[in-house]
């Protein structure tokens, strides 16, 4: 889950919409708006204040693309601190949000409170190899380590960029009326029949329409095998399902892999 949208330059936000995103994805919610040379960022729990404000400074800055993110936390603590968007380092007029489940390497360790987005906004995308943005070799760097389930909007005044907003992995995201979605939390009912804890006893599977017949260990249904997060139903989720990243155990200890310390923590790759 989460949800991130991107607003191009003359683009107005769908309040409904990020309403819509706002009710499957609780844990945060933030906005980014180019403004001339300034970046307007607000943060906040509270989902209906914070779409309104996102719309009222939208409308008075239109010229500039802008970004809202809604959280749904699989790393790090439900904080103000986690929700996007990100300072990308120590540039303050350079800000990031994502959506999916980032690699291992910028995964919280034992302790670390931090979302995987923040540690990558703070330690591993503002490493040099990854900041010379206007080069299209660095954009396609920073998507090979993304992988295609994760999208990445970064918004940017610094004037060492010949442009204030990069998209990454936008195939992987759906346009509607010019505005871009990671995914399709935006839609009205897109989960109807799901209770946000995956499966509630009485849920009916939204895939076959069985009623109440799920494997509780695997949180799958047993009729047709389907997850209710990604809809798999042949073989086993992909690595950017966020049920499979909740469950996951580490095979030594059982304890949540990202905070065991069985598995060792591989070091950054750069492709």
């Amino acid at each position: 889950m989460c949800l991130l949208t991107f607003l191009p330059s003359g683009i107005q936000p769908d309040p409904q919409a990020l309403a819509n995103g706002a009710e499957v994805n609780t844990d945060g919610h933030g906005f980014a708006i180019v403004a001339g040379d300034r970046l307007i960022v607000r943060r906040s729990i509270n989902a209906e204040q914070l779409i309104s404000d996102f719309a009222r400074h939208r409308a008075a800055h239109p010229a500039g693309p802008a970004l809202f993110h809604s959280r749904f936390a699989t790393h790090g603590s439900v904080t103000k601190a986690n929700i996007h968007p990100f300072p990308i380092g120590q540039d303050r007029l350079t800000v990031l949000a994502h959506n999916g489940v980032l690699p291992v390497t910028v995964r919280p360790r034992r302790g670390d409170r931090r979302s995987d987005t923040r540690i990558a906004a703070q330690e591993f995308l503002s490493t040099e190899p990854f900041l010379s943005l206007e080069r299209a070799a660095t954009r396609g760097r920073i998507e090979r380590w993304l992988g295609p389930d994760n999208k990445l909007v970064v918004l940017t005044v610094n004037p060492r960029y010949p442009a204030s907003a990069y998209l990454f992995n936008e195939e992987s995201g759906r346009w509607d009326n010019g505005i871009w979605y990671s995914n399709h939390d935006y839609l009205p009912d897109r989960y109807p029949e799901i209770d946000l804890d995956f499966w509630a006893p009485e849920a009916a599977c939204p895939f076959c329409g069985s009623v109440g017949l799920f494997d509780p260990a695997l949180e799958l249904c047993t009729v047709c095998g389907a997850c209710p997060v990604c809809g798999q139903c042949e073989g086993e989720c992909g690595p950017f399902c966020y049920r499979t990243a909740l469950f996951a155990q580490c095979p030594v200890c059982g304890d949540d892999p990202d905070f065991c310390l069985c598995l060792p923590v591989l070091p950054a790759r750069i492709a």
